[in-house]
């Protein structure tokens, strides 16, 4: 193993981090109904000799969807396209993309949801006859031409399924939901990706990131990276519990996973409007943020550790949020 005193940089360091990823549904950790699920499929489509079902991936960020995505593509012995759902702003977008298909190719979409919506009425032909239909010319003289595309599998990530349109999400032949990880596969997570980083790190270490990497195996890898550095230039060869800890609390990491925005976050909800119920446009004033980040990042995981609670009027720290922060709960009575 590499000494991790080291401070030469490595030239393989890239190739490290692209390892990171598993690249099979055995190598994969968690999701196992999931896996389960997309093992199936897959191997169906294999023993019919024919392309896998379209598959939806539906999950809140960081959960593992373009790693299945490109685990479905190995899997089936075939090559992986990429793009995002706001790289396609018109039909022609997608037209272009899909009629250079090649054969039994995976097409990967992610956040499938922010495609336009004249994209997205192509989609349904090609997903279902493998044709497209395109406009050729303009105004009275403009004709409908029909071009047949090569047989693909679709695979189609959203952070957000509610806004897919429902025949979009119709057509395809299988939906997974993809859950927030354990701590124990947390561990796992960070275990396997500090042996591909040549990390020497103790299991109580490995257990203090994944305690703190909010059920999200992407923060687990984050974190675990931030750690390595600490490590690295503190010149310890050895990753014990006390050297994590140390240097989570430098990235201002606390013991529920909190960074420093989830903590102001809170803290305007439990000081500056105690016991009131606060809309999201005031607490992004009040921290300096964007709306969009606190609904979607922030919020989400306040809200699923019980700190605290969206109601009818705003948002409302509850009486654990208030301890979490080493303050007295307000009387509500």
């Amino acid at each position: 193993m590499s000494d991790i005193t080291d401070p030469q940089i490595d030239s393989n360091e890239l190739a490290f981090e692209a390892s990171l990823r598993p690249q099979t549904l055995a190598e994969f950790v968690g999701q196992e109904t999931v896996r389960k699920q997309i093992s199936l499929i897959l191997e169906a489509a294999k023993m019919q000799g024919r392309v896998s079902d379209h598959i939806l991936l539906a999950g809140p960020p960081g959960l593992g969807k373009t790693t299945l995505a490109m685990i479905v593509a190995k899997e089936s012995n075939a090559s992986l396209r990429l793009t995002s759902g706001p790289a396609i702003q018109h039909a022609g977008d997608l037209a272009a993309v899909l009629s250079s298909l090649l054969p039994g190719e995976v097409l990967f979409i992610d956040e499938i949801h922010r495609m336009a919506r004249s994209a997205e009425e192509m989609l349904y032909l090609a997903m279902e006859d493998f044709r497209i239909d395109v406009m050729v010319g303009k105004g009275p003289g403009a004709t409908s031409v029909s071009l047949e595309i090569a047989p693909f599998t679709l695979v189609g990530a959203t952070t957000r399924s509610g806004m897919l349109a429902n025949p979009l999400r119709d057509r395809f032949g299988f939906t997974a939901n993809l859950e927030f990880y354990s701590a124990n596969e947390l561990e796992t997570v960070a275990e396997r990706a500090a042996d591909r980083l040549e990390i020497d790190i103790e299991p109580q270490a490995l257990a203090a990131i994944a305690l703190r990497s909010r059920g999200t195996p992407r923060i687990a890898n984050r974190l675990l990276r931030r750690v390595r550095d600490y490590a690295l230039v503190h010149k310890v060869s050895r990753v014990d519990e006390e050297t994590a800890l140390a240097a989570l609390k430098l990235y201002e990491v606390d013991d529920l996973g909190l960074d420093r925005l989830d903590r102001e976050v809170l803290r305007v909800l439990c000081t500056t409007y105690s016991g009131r119920a606060v809309g999201l446009s005031t607490i992004a004033v009040s921290v300096g943020e964007e709306q969009d980040t606190i609904d979607g990042v922030v919020e989400p995981y306040l809200v699923r550790t019980g700190l605290i609670v969206r109601t009818p009027k705003g948002r409302e720290a509850t009486e654990l949020g208030y301890r979490h922060l080493g303050l007295a709960a307000p009387n509500r009575a």
